[in-house]
């Protein structure tokens, strides 16, 4: 599986194994344009041959939602028609957040954070998608 921390410059991506139930970064893609951005994806569906796209829903605090949320929908349905491989929106609140703490736990801080901060958070976001399927298969 591929994951995308969607935004309007940067895109972080993730990958993710459905058997083992575990996520690892995997770059962050700076971008000027969405055809930029789906030239990106291209390569990465060639490199990793993904069966599902996973991204990140911006929601606000109180779960509602907001103006990039549109833009991710859009995205998720833009990979679909263009790939074939399904997507699935997951709420990626205070995903950023908890990536920043992250790195701060591996020594990564301040600026030298800016170019993996998208990508684990792309992490965090496959890695919850991932937990509640396991979460679903294991409640009786």
């Amino acid at each position: 599986m591929l994951a995308f921390d969607f935004g309007e410059r940067r895109l972080g991506v993730a990958v993710g194994e459905l058997e083992l139930g575990m996520a690892h970064p995997l770059e962050t893609v700076t971008t000027r344009s969405d055809a930029e951005r789906l030239t990106a994806v291209e390569r990465l569906v060639r490199e990793w041959a993904p069966v599902l796209f996973v991204i990140g829903l911006p929601l606000t605090l109180e779960g509602g939602e907001q103006p990039t949320s549109k833009r991710s929908r859009r995205f998720a349905q833009r990979l679909l028609e263009r790939f074939g491989v399904p997507a699935e929106l997951v709420d990626e609140r205070l995903t950023s957040h908890s990536a920043s703490l992250a790195l701060n736990d591996a020594g990564v801080r301040g600026r030298r954070q800016k170019d993996m901060l998208d990508q684990v958070a792309a992490q965090h976001i496959l890695q919850a998608y991932l937990d509640s399927r396991r979460d679903r298969r294991e409640t009786p």
